[in-house]
């Protein structure tokens, strides 16, 4: 793609039958990460095996995503269309096996929920999205109708909930830019809200898990859940020992964020 060699792995679980079209969910991993990492951590095979689509896991260059001049690190730097090559890895998966084009589905971790976000404002493939301790940065005046569900922790201190520059964030300096300035979760939420045209949400709280559900118009939502004390990681994920060493967060067991977004996919087709 454009001189560069990009990688992603599928996995289609043994017993799904093509017979009819299938649900695709593009998963992507956060900086530092890489396909296989998150195949192994998030436990999306699992959840494809039991309610029958494929998976895709892309590769960002050097473990990292482009989502804006100045995020992150040198796919940012050289100025990488990471964009486009998630529009092609979907298209090559589609040229392979009968995917439903109105359930086609990104959702990801951290820089990976910062491209979710990207591919919610810059293309028309999606009809929903997942958005892990992640945050949009840039412009999206205009995104196509598309359903949203973002889960954030209230401590993580790499994407603060409430705005603040994270422990990573170096203002776009250097050769390995990294500047998030998305601003608070809640401001941005009531945004995307606010382009949906969505009623006042519907808030529950149940332990440390708080959720603010909007049924808007057409069959779109747009849904936050948040959990108190939680830092910079997907809920109910596994920890691999690299992660442990570094000193990562570890995953809270108060949600399967997995589960909900599955659930989350599977009730919202493509808006017509």
């Amino acid at each position: 793609m454009h001189g560069r060699s990009r990688t992603f792995r599928l996995y289609r679980p043994a017993r799904l039958s093509l017979s009819t079209p299938v649900p695709l969910v593009v998963m992507l991993h956060g900086a530092l990460g890489s396909g296989r990492q998150a195949e192994t951590t998030y436990g999306w095979n699992a959840m494809a095996d039991r309610h029958g689509f494929v998976v895709a896991y892309p590769d960002g260059l050097n473990r990292s995503w482009a989502v804006s001049p100045d995020c992150c690190g040198s796919p940012a730097r050289d100025g990488v269309d990471d964009v486009a090559f998630i529009a092609e890895t979907v298209a090559t998966v589609s040229a392979r096996l009968p995917v439903d084009p109105d359930r086609i589905y990104a959702t990801g971790i951290s820089n990976g929920g910062m491209l979710a976000y990207r591919l919610a404002c810059d293309t028309t493939t999606f009809a929903a999205i997942g958005v892990v301790a992640g945050t949009l940065l840039g412009p999206c005046p205009t995104p196509a109708p598309i359903s949203l569900l973002h889960i954030h922790g209230t401590a993580d201190g790499v994407i603060p909930y409430d705005g603040r520059p994270g422990v990573l964030d170096n203002r776009g300096a250097g050769p390995l830019p990294v500047r998030i300035n998305g601003g608070p979760v809640s401001d941005q939420i009531d945004r995307w809200r606010e382009l949906a045209r969505c009623p006042t949400p519907e808030v529950r709280t149940t332990g440390v898990v708080t959720s603010s559900l909007a049924r808007c118009p057409d069959g779109r939502d747009v849904d936050l859940i948040t959990v108190a004390g939680a830092g910079h990681q997907w809920p109910g994920a596994t920890q691999p020992i690299a992660e442990r060493l570094l000193g990562l967060d570890p995953p809270s067991t108060a949600l399967t964020a997995t589960e909900s977004i599955w659930t989350f996919f599977d009730a919202h087709p493509r808006v017509v």
